[in-house]
């Protein structure tokens, strides 16, 4: 096996092991997660679960919520890693760090992707959501998390070099779940506040999805009204930005002398 794909493959493991050894804290997040979303719909329904609009506020919140596990995860591994004293270790293997966060990424999508069926049969049956299966939602939901990945290397390199970003982490999730449209569409939005959060990691994803899963369209179509071609770009740019800043910051630690130190 290829040793990129093997160091790849071991890192995913080890994250999965990992994960497994703390479950109990994975079922304490997915109750607070589908506690918030029941409240959050509460609240926005005016005191009241409002039907008509429960399937499109589930699919945004579905998006975000693999936002904010990746966004939380990427950095608490590389800050944990630098507070143990063997983030040196990553660099002692022949294979890009880089490659090794995408590993942690992958069982951290394998993860959240088991979450995130539980908690969707859950809320769906509680709330009796009807939401129809369509298989077109899939690659749109792989792309959009494409850029994800891009947004959590960025804060991966900042995490390099200045270690505690838990508060610059906790605010860029919360930013999203109010600024990409996962709540409220973006189409309810002020037109300069729409154009802002049009360059958010999520928002596109969010917007193609919904007109996919909820309003009929095909991928075909999607691609001729320029809205998918957005997302792949957008989600392109942001993965080689992050790439950069991660390389950049990475180099940053290095020549500070502070890669090891926390």
């Amino acid at each position: 096996m290829n040793i990129k794909l093997l160091a790849i493959f071991n890192e995913t493991y080890k994250r999965l092991l990992i994960i497994w050894d703390y479950r109990f804290n994975i079922l304490t997040q997915l109750v607070t997660v589908a506690f918030i979303f029941i409240g959050a719909t509460f609240f926005l329904g005016g005191g009241k679960f409002d039907t008509k609009q429960l399937p499109s506020l589930f699919l945004g919140y579905l998006v975000w919520f693999y936002a904010r596990i990746v966004i939380l995860t990427t950095s608490e591994d590389l800050m944990s890693e630098a507070q143990s004293g063997t983030l040196e270790q990553m660099y002692m293997s022949p294979v890009p760090t880089e490659l090794l966060v995408l590993g942690r990424m992958l069982a951290t999508l394998i993860s959240t992707t088991i979450m995130v069926l539980l908690a969707s049969i859950s809320v769906i049956w509680l709330m009796r959501i009807n939401i129809p299966t369509r298989w077109e939602g899939l690659p749109v939901l792989l792309l959009t998390l494409v850029g994800l990945f891009g947004f959590s290397l960025m804060l991966g390199g900042a995490a390099l070099v200045f270690k505690q970003i838990e508060a610059l982490a906790d605010l860029l999730q919360n930013a999203l779940l109010f600024l990409t449209g996962s709540l409220l569409p973006v189409s309810h939005f002020p037109n300069w506040l729409a154009a802002f959060t049009k360059t958010l990691p999520i928002t596109q994803g969010i917007i193609v999805i919904r007109n996919i899963m909820l309003g009929g369209q095909s991928l075909s179509s999607a691609w001729s009204d320029g809205s998918l071609i957005w997302l792949a770009v957008h989600s392109t740019l942001y993965l080689c930005a992050g790439w950069l800043l991660f390389k950049w910051c990475e180099r940053i630690a290095k020549k500070q002398g502070s890669l090891s130190h926390y």
